[in-house]
Order: structure tokens, then sequence, then C-alpha cells
């Protein structure tokens, strides 16, 4: 944008969208949601439009000029007065010739404002080092006056509501979770995994990008704990189910797999708290821009960014940064992946309920579907655990599952609670294994709790 397209939209401009919103009520219905009085520079300008959207709120038209003449006596400033009055009059008399223009240069306009507003801010946020609040600021003012979606229309978009049952998902390498999310996580979901400090949350986010690489996707593994070349060993060990500590034969066997995956893998490693969601996806777009297009996101994880909006409290940078994952995702239209700690309590949990999730309940509001991986002490030892479906948009949740872990190549396997108890009596498996059926009240709950055994699996191979 060039310093001449930030000053064309000055004084003569301002006044032709101040006649526009007075005298043409549709214009205003349309704009009147990113319109802002800041836009202006005139304080009587500032005024009208304060005005003008007030009454909007109140009685949803456009205010006349005798309720106009009305509220400016309610200004003390005489020189204001006299400089709104003539401003009012320049207003009215507009000609209706320039209305087109207006409504299609109002959006440029928008964005026009809210740029010099933010080069303006950014004065203080440079000198302070502050890259990332910088570029917040940049992007949204680039994003103004974009949105004109007015909502699902009922009658019109039948076809729309039912799209959802159509979505296009992606697989994760466990059968029972899948349709339970009726085929996968979906393009634009977030779906979260939840465990306790070296339970395996990384592995399964391995896991989950590797068999979405072997099905031909694309994915971005961002990782903010460990070092991308050691994601990239458990990746090998993913492959070739080779365990990760065989460093010789690791490397001379993902020398054979690697060259034949037909998805594409991209690792990025960011510092622990250097890097936000907009980070995330300057990222994203700048690997699009070199052909290579994300199918999956996949984030170890969405914690440890650091929000773009700076609180006192933790928890409301939390809930920023969660909510903008899910913006991202909804906003590419992919699906997102990531894992998040659990509570001191839940860690020791046979089954991690969601009251368990740390930092904040509102993680699972946000997300789509979030299952957590408890695995104790015991369970390490056995190679054992348990996935638990905390919430599932797509379909029924509390279920859970017996899980083989299998920790040294990233290979988990999913298995109903006890599969010897099936042949009993009043038992009804987890998950049918026929097409997934979402009547709740065909899944006998009472029966799971019964199953569920927690030194006992009965694992098949």
């Amino acid at each position: 944008m060039t310093l001449h397209s930030l000053n064309q939209y000055g004084h003569d401009f301002q006044i032709k969208v101040i006649s526009s919103l007075l005298t043409h009520k549709d214009f205003l219905i349309n704009i009147h949601d990113i319109i802002s009085e800041e836009y202006f520079e005139n304080s009587a300008h500032r005024w009208a439009i304060k005005e003008v959207l007030n009454y909007y709120e109140k009685y949803h038209t456009t205010p006349s000029l005798e309720t106009l003449k009305i509220e400016l006596q309610k200004v003390d400033n005489e020189v204001l007065q006299i400089a709104i009055k003539e401003q009012l009059k320049t207003a009215y008399v507009s000609s209706d010739e320039d209305l087109k223009y207006i409504q299609e240069e109002f959006t440029n306009f928008c964005r026009n404002q809210q740029l010099k507003k933010a080069l303006m801010s950014s004065v203080d946020m440079l000198k302070a080092g502050d890259f990332e609040g910088i570029r917040y600021l940049v992007e949204g003012a680039l994003k103004a006056g974009q949105d004109k979606n007015v909502g699902h229309e009922y009658i019109k978009d039948l076809e729309e509501r039912y799209r959802e049952d159509t979505r296009t998902t992606i697989e994760t390498p466990w059968p029972k979770i899948n349709d339970i999310l009726q085929g996968g996580l979906g393009n634009g979901d977030f779906g979260l995994i939840f465990g306790s400090p070296g339970g395996g949350k990384s592995w399964s986010l391995v896991a989950l990008g590797g068999y979405a690489v072997r099905s031909g996707y694309n994915v971005l593994h961002y990782t903010l704990e460990l070092g991308e070349a050691y994601v990239g060993k458990r990746y090998d060990a993913f492959f070739t189910n080779t365990p990760v500590n065989e460093t010789i034969k690791l490397r001379a066997r993902a020398e054979e797999v690697i060259p034949q995956l037909p998805g594409q893998l991209i690792i990025k490693e960011y510092p622990t708290g250097r890097a936000t969601m907009s980070t995330i996806e300057s990222h994203i777009k700048k690997v699009e821009g070199m052909g290579i297009k994300a199918d999956l996101v996949i984030i170890d994880y969405v914690d440890l960014l650091s929000s773009r909006r700076k609180s006192r409290e933790r928890k409301d940078e939390i809930d920023d940064i969660y909510t903008s994952t899910k913006g991202l995702a909804r906003e590419l239209d992919i699906p997102i992946w990531s894992v998040s700690q659990v509570n001191r309590a839940g860690a020791n949990d046979d089954i991690i309920e969601g009251d368990k999730a740390a930092g904040s309940y509102d993680k699972l509001m946000i997300s789509d579907f979030a299952m957590s991986l408890s695995r104790k002490k015991e369970d390490k030892v056995k190679n054992t655990g348990r996935f638990h479906i905390m919430k599932n948009r797509y379909g029924i949740d509390g279920l859970t599952f017996a899980v083989k872990a299998d920790t040294a190549t990233g290979h988990f396997e999913v298995h109903n609670y006890n599969t010897d108890l099936e042949e009993e009596e009043n038992f009804t498996p987890a998950v049918k294994t026929n097409k997934f059926d979402t009547d709740v009240d065909k899944y006998d709950k009472a029966a799971l709790k019964k199953a569920y055994d927690p030194n006992f699996f009965t694992i098949s191979k």
C-alpha cells in the first residue's frame, strides 16, 4: 500500500461517507457493524458518525436533520458546534452521484484507516521489540471491513446445513476413534489430547501426523518443546516401526522407507513462548508459497504459544491462544491437532475426566474433539493406558478404550475396555465394529463401567 493510497480517503471522501449514511438507510444497514468513529480525523465528523451509529442502534434507522440539531445542542464546545453545523450542511447537499463510488470504496477506506492507526501505534511497540504485536495489528488492519457474511439464511441454505454430513476428514491411526468421529477430524476442526507429563502425548501427535503422511496428506508439525531433528527421528521410528533409540538400524530403515512416502512432512521448531498463532499462520502461508499446501497441522503444544493479547491473568491468555487456534483451523479450513496437560489430580487417575484439564476448562469448550490419555506408572511398565473421550462434537462421548502403547515407535493400539467380557449377557461393546450409530441409548455405559479393570487388558494383535 503506497503513501498516496493512505492519503486518498481524506476530508472530501469522509464527508461523502457521512452524507451517504444520513441519506441512504440501506448503506447504513450494510456497514454499521464495521464502521467506527475512529476512522475519521475531523472531530465534527467523529461526532456525526457517533450520533448516527447510536441512533441506529436504538431505532434501526437514520436520524433526521431535526434530531441531529437537538443532539447538537448538547455539545458544550461552541467552536465544535459551529464546525458540526458546517459539516452537516455540506453532507446534506452532497450529490447522490457519488454513492456507488463510496459503497465500492468503503472496505478499502476501513482497511486504510485501520492501517494508519496500526502504523502510528507500532512506534512504541517497535521500541519495545514487540514485533508479534505489530504483526497482529497490521494483519487485523488488512482484514478490516471484510466480513460481509449476514449469517445462515435458513430457507436458502438448506444444502449448507447438511454439507457437514459429507465433510472432508483425515483419519486417525485408530479405527475406533474414527468411528466415533464419523471418519476422523474434519476440515476446520480443532482436536485435543490431554495427558500427564511423560505419558505419550507427543508420541500420539507423531502417530496422527505419520498416519496422515502415509495416507498421502501434507502435514505441518510445529514443536515448541523438542528439537526438529529429534521429532524427525520419532517420525522415522513411526514409519519404520523401529525403536527411536536404535539409531543405526533406524537410519538404515528410514533411508529405505521415507522416499516412498506419498505425503509431505514439514517440522518447524519455535522456542517456548516466542511464537504466536500469527507466527504459525505466517509459516503455513510461507510453506504454501513453496508449493506445499497443508492438509493437517499439528502443534506440540498450543499452551506453549504466546498470546497476542497480554493479560495479568495467564488463563485469559490461554483462552485467547485456544480461541485463535480454533479460528485458524476454520479460516484455513484444515484440521489442527494439539495436546495439553492435565492438572496434578488428573495425573494419578485411572481415567482422566474433563474436569482435570489444566489451566482452563474453556479448552474443552473451544475444541471440537477432546480425549485424554491416562498412563500411570504401572501402565508405562506394561505399555498400557486408556483413551477417554472427553468431548465429541460429532457423536457420543464418555467412552473409554484400552490402549496398547509403544512409546519407542509411536504405535498405539486401541481396543474396547475388556474384549473378554463382550460375551457376557448384558454387555454392549463400547463401539460397534460396523457403521457407528449415534444413538446413545444403544450404548450400555453401566456395562462399560463394569467392564473396566485397570489391572487387566486383553490386547489383540
